[in-house]
């Protein structure tokens, strides 16, 4: 069964483009030549047969193109190929009893409802954005206004303050000092605070409008991908090369502020900006009720064949044993001539016939109940966080019932369990320790106050050690050049209101600020601060940029007297490992000063300097200045610069900031332990750290019985370690939720040197062929331990016997590899929640991803199939929404499978008794209006807005969450119960009506026993006995849920009794065949009735067993 509502068409636009780029034309480079039209259009980049240069559309149908490109989609669907085949069988006379309008009305509404939302769909998403805003641009020596969408690559183009950027430029020139601009990166990444990018210095005086125009620069670049953070380039231009970076870049969906005006060369546009290649396809997820009733569409085709098969062969033998016999005076229709040919036709007619066991408003009716479920999420006021302004979002509508099925939780800390916002709290400075509160005496302590002497002071900030402000009053060395580090080395912007690139840097420097350490603006080459009220410029001679890999971020400055310094600061790990071996003693002292902070769960930060001669410094500066400008392997040649530099250091201390849990974090980890669901939490923080949030957040309590540490650095360890920890076998399940295992990310995967470019694949596995791709991060190809083949069964068996699993120092891909291990080995149902770019490959790897809107930009938002902005909100989602969604949809599943096989199962008994002729039970027209009309609508409301308990009571009692994670609602079982039980009701339906009709008679003696009175009877009772069913089922009633199923009966009585009126038969003869008067019908029962006593109590006995049943 395939689902089409959940696709992301933000994308499918664009399958055309890539299919004709890697089979025409593959880019490994790109040649971008300024202000030169006829050389740059001989690539055809941004050309296709949807694009012409810079134009975006979004939408995927036009007027012409919609109706058949969307029926063609539609068709791709087996369920829709299947009921076209019916109906083209049902256009053959010889083949079926049926009239065409009995499938084509059914299949029309489908593709229509279908049809309907793909066009609303795409109507959202035509959005040409900003394709017909005006642009200034330079042509023939001249500026002129031109839309977006004619914008080529090679064009010099003019932005000015607040306006969007048009395509991915490399910046020429600013109306700024040192051609700076300042741009928002909010469309792209979601953060909103300011960046920073300048031009090269020998395009920065290009701003005359007859020099831009005359610029003939040759750029030669990487082709386009979606790595926002990264550029790689060189400009040709005058007989020199200059390399070009992301500093360099603007990129298409960012605003420039506080800038007037800035002219860049257009390098990407259309389709291959950065934006757009960001707007790719996502991973296709599938629930377990969709795998399981791919399984049993399958096996209900295999019946619906079987049965056809016995009926053709009671037609065989009935045409040669008793047709034979009325061949003279009724004769085989041509081109039949003999009981085998018959056979066949009847077999296929039976097909027909039988065809609603697999239904075609099944899917339809799928659909539309998950976008309820899905719109029941978005507008549940209790998941709104009114600071932020932020509901919640699901954005997807194919998981909602998943998420009523979770057992493991993976969970990002900071900012996902915690709120992501620092304050500095601790430090550790040339071996003495700072920042602890003085003892109280009933009285609750101040903190200081830095205005008296300190007029820069930031109010808010709060320190109380006063002995750090004293250290710095007298002039300690070591503390000045601790707080000097916290000035300089940092990419935090703007004057006295920072904008930082995380919160911990704006933490940090606020800190710096308040003791006297003020930095005050950056410029490309300098740093100006102000050191106890005297104001100090720095020469900014490098800056060695922060990743994930290096895990540190060092400046090089030339001070005022000329001395120049590196300032690092880095994770302790790291920075360690670079110290001078003098520092052997400060080391273990600061490292007891880290322990103690990650213990109070802080996070912490060491910081070193290293002086540098003037000729160490220009022969570095030679090699940094060779590497920037190598055009292949770029970003490796600077990580092997980058660390030649950075060693030797003399250790200055270390910071540690708070970062406090979010509300309601460890009552929301409580309910759902409770909930038998399994909360593994991986972070890239100290070990300390993470236990220390472990038990703030009630994941370890002193009651467990053990907690394991793995913290191996060798394959050899880290097995001795697994093996020591795991407990026998044989007790995995029955100690569950009495231990909990702490692993690092040492221990997962062991480091490595060698790096692959992003997008690469990685083999996870040796014996498993299972490849796995990263689209934002570097990859390491590793040497695995506990995640290698023959380890990674034991870790996982540890792991799984725990309540609780705490994974720390761990990268983003280790993220995405223990989640998928799960995946690979359980059978279970994974949900990963995070909020920042490093949990975007764990989001996608899990069967459910949920992003936090927090701190960090929306990139975990985007890549999430649900959304909110507190982890509290996770409880709600599961207990409530989550289980709602499983019980509806499995009631729903099992209601559906029962009607349909009571309507479809008469139609087989019948053959028996009409010489398996395919002659039909009921009348036409009722055929095509149950599904669609009779009993459409009563289903609908109970898959919607059925409950078995109020929601207080979901959360009150966690247990009542296990059934869906067992699967029992709705499984293989509870299928074979529905469909025997559709069976059972068919029997009775038929062989009752049937038996009491068959020798029955009115009072003047006439005999009831006749086609139109049998086919009414057991129509109607059909319809009364599957409304008293939903009736029965029906746990929580709504006015919608009365309205649906007594209006669908009484909708069935107005049909029934115009349809079969004189009125429509003196009108349509040839289309409505019953005679007589509507009221012969009523009359017809009650003789049934009043002369069959023994029926109405065997009815009766039916409908108490039925009713006693559901009570079960």
């Amino acid at each position: 069964m395939v689902y089409r509502w959940h696709q992301n068409y933000f994308y499918i636009l664009y399958i055309s483009v890539y299919i004709s780029e890697f089979v025409f034309f593959t880019e490994e480079e790109r040649r971008v030549r300024a202000n030169d039209r006829e050389y740059n259009e001989k690539f055809q980049y941004a050309v296709s047969h949807t694009y012409n240069s810079n134009c975006i559309m979004t939408s995927k149908y036009n007027i012409i193109t919609f109706l058949p490109v969307n029926l063609f989609e539609q068709f791709q669907e087996v369920a829709n190929t299947y009921f076209l085949f019916l109906l083209i069988l049902q256009l053959i006379p010889q083949i079926s009893s049926l009239s065409w309008f009995t499938t084509i009305v059914p299949l029309v509404l489908v593709l229509s409802i279908t049809a309907v939302k793909d066009a609303t769909d795409d109507y959202v998403s035509l959005t040409h954005t900003h394709t017909h805003y005006p642009i200034l641009f330079f042509h023939f020596l001249s500026l002129q206004k031109e839309k977006w969408m004619n914008v080529r690559v090679g064009d010099i183009i003019k932005l000015e303050n607040n306006q969007f950027v048009a395509a991915d430029l490399l910046l020429l020139s600013s109306s700024e000092p040192h051609s700076l601009c300042y741009i928002e990166t909010a469309e792209l990444d979601g953060e909103t605070n300011m960046k920073v990018r300048q031009s090269l210095s020998v395009t920065s005086e290009l701003g005359d409008p007859n020099n831009l125009a005359q610029f003939d620069g040759e750029v030669l670049c990487e082709p386009p991908n979606n790595k926002l953070d990264r550029f790689c380039g060189t400009l040709y231009w005058k007989d020199c090369k200059y390399p070009l970076s992301n500093q360099n870049m603007l990129l298409r969906g960012c605003v420039l502020r506080n800038t007037e005006s800035c002219c860049g060369l257009v390098i990407f546009a259309g389709p291959d900006t950065k934006l757009m290649q960001n707007s790719g396809r996502t991973k296709f997820k599938r629930t377990s009720i969709d795998r399981l009733m791919n399984t049993l569409v399958l096996w209900i085709f295999g019946f619906l064949v079987c049965m056809g098969v016995i009926l053709a062969i009671g037609n065989a033998v009935w045409e040669k044993e008793v047709g034979a016999l009325f061949q003279s005076f009724l004769p085989w229709d041509p081109p039949v001539d003999n009981f085998l040919f018959s056979a066949f036709l009847s077999f296929w007619s039976y097909v027909i016939i039988l065809n609603t066991v697999v239904p075609i408003s099944l899917y339809v009716s799928v659909e539309v109940i998950r976008l309820g479920h899905s719109y029941f999420i978005n507008w549940d006021r209790r998941m709104f966080c009114s600071r932020s302004n932020t509901a919640a979002e699901a954005r997807t509508t194919t998981l909602n019932e998943e998420l009523g099925q979770v057992e493991y939780i993976f969970s990002d800390k900071t900012g996902t369990l915690t709120q992501n916002i620092m304050t500095f709290n601790k430090c550790s400075i040339n071996g003495r320790a700072y920042g602890e509160k003085p003892p109280s005496h009933n009285a609750r302590v101040q903190p200081l106050d830095f205005s008296a002497w300190n007029p820069l002071a930031d109010r808010d900030f709060c320190f109380y050690d006063q002995s750090l402000l004293e250290a710095v009053m007298v002039g300690e060395p070591a503390v000045h050049e601790f707080l000097r580090v916290l000035s300089l080395c940092h990419t935090v912007m703007r004057v006295l209101v920072y904008k930082a690139q995380s919160p911990d840097e704006g933490a940090l420097v606020t800190a710096a600020r308040n003791f006297g350490f003020v930095f005050r603006s950056r410029t490309p080459g300098t740093v100006t601060t102000h050191e106890l009220g005297k104001a100090v410029t720095y020469t900014l001679l490098a800056i060695l940029d922060f990743n994930n890999i290096r895990k540190r971020m060092s400046v090089i400055v030339r001070n005022p007297e000329g001395r120049i310094r590196l300032y690092c600061k880095g994770a302790d790990t790291v920075l360690f490992e670079r110290l001078h071996s003098c520092n052997h003693e400060l080391m273990n002292i600061t490292s007891d000063h880290l322990n103690e902070y990650a213990g109070d769960g802080l996070r912490t930060l060491a910081l070193a300097y290293r002086d540098l001669s003037e000729e160490q410094w220009e022969a570095w500066a030679e090699r940094f200045r060779g590497a920037d400008k190598a055009t292949d392997c770029r970003d490796d040649r600077l990580a092997a610069v980058y660390e030649e530099i950075e060693q030797d250091m003399m250790l200055l201390g270390a910071t540690a900031v708070e970062d406090k849990l979010q509300d309601g974090v460890p009552e929301t980890i409580a309910i759902l332990s409770l909930a038998n669901i399994k909360i593994w939490v991986l972070t890239g923080d100290k070990q300390e750290t993470a236990v220390n949030i472990g038990y703030s957040c009630k994941m370890l309590t002193d009651d467990m019985t053990e907690i394991f540490i793995v913290n191996g650095h060798t394959v050899q360890s880290v097995r001795e370690e697994l093996r020591y920890n795991a407990p026998p076998s044989s007790l995995l399940e029955s100690i569950s939720g009495e231990f909990a295992l702490i692993i690092s990310g040492h221990s997962l995967v062991g480091d490595s040197s060698i790096q692959e470019p992003i997008c690469k694949e990685l083999v996870m596995n040796v014996n498993v062929i299972h490849a796995f791709r990263l689209e934002y991060f570097p990859v390491s190809v590793d040497q695995a331990h506990a995640l290698e083949a023959d380890m990674e069964r034991e870790f996982l068996e540890t792991a799984c016997a725990c309540r609780a699993v705490i994974c720390c120092r761990v990268t983003p891909l280790q993220k995405a590899l223990v989640v998928e291990l799960v995946k690979r080995h359980k059978k279970a149902v994974t949900l990963a929640i995070g909020d920042g770019a490093n949990d975007v490959s764990m989001i996608k790897t899990a069967h459910i991803g949920v992003g936090i809107s927090g701190q960090e930009g929306i990139q975990a938002v985007l890549a999430s199939d649900y959304s909110f902005s507190q982890f509290r909100f996770l409880q709600r989602l599961l207990l409530v929404h989550g289980r709602w969604s499983y019980l509806r949809m499995c009631r729903f599943l099992c209601y559906f499978f029962y009607k349909n096989f009571a309507f479809t199962m008469v139609h087989f008994w019948f053959g028996f008794f009409c010489g398996f002729s395919a002659q039909t039970v009921y009348d036409q027209y009722f055929i095509t209006l149950y599904n669609i009309v009779y009993t459409s609508l009563p289903v609908l409301a109970m898959g919607i807005f059925d409950q078995d308990v109020p929601e207080q009571r979901s959360l009150e009692y966690p247990k009542l969450y296990e059934p869906g994670q067992l699967n029992l609602l709705f499984n293989k079982r509870e299928f074979f119960i529905c469909i025997a039980q559709g069976i059972y009701t068919s029997v009775v339906l038929f062989f009752i009506p049937y038996g009491v009709l068959s020798h029955a008679t009115q009072s003047n003696g006439v005999p009831l026993a006749d086609y139109q009175t049998f086919a009414v009877t057991t129509a109607t009772a059909l319809v009364i006995v599957v409304s008293v069913q939903i009736a029965l089922d029906t746990g929580y009633w709504t006015a919608i849920n009365h309205f649906f199923i007594w209006g669908s009966l009484g909708t069935y009585f107005t049909i029934l009794f115009a349809m079969h009126s004189s009125i429509l038969f003196n009108i349509f003869p040839k289309q409505f065949h019953f005679l007589g008067e509507s009221a012969l019908w009523p009359n017809c029962v009650a003789a049934i009735l009043n002369r069959n006593p023994h029926l109405i109590m065997f009815l009766e006995d039916v409908l108490q067993a039925q009713f006693i049943s559901n009570n079960i």
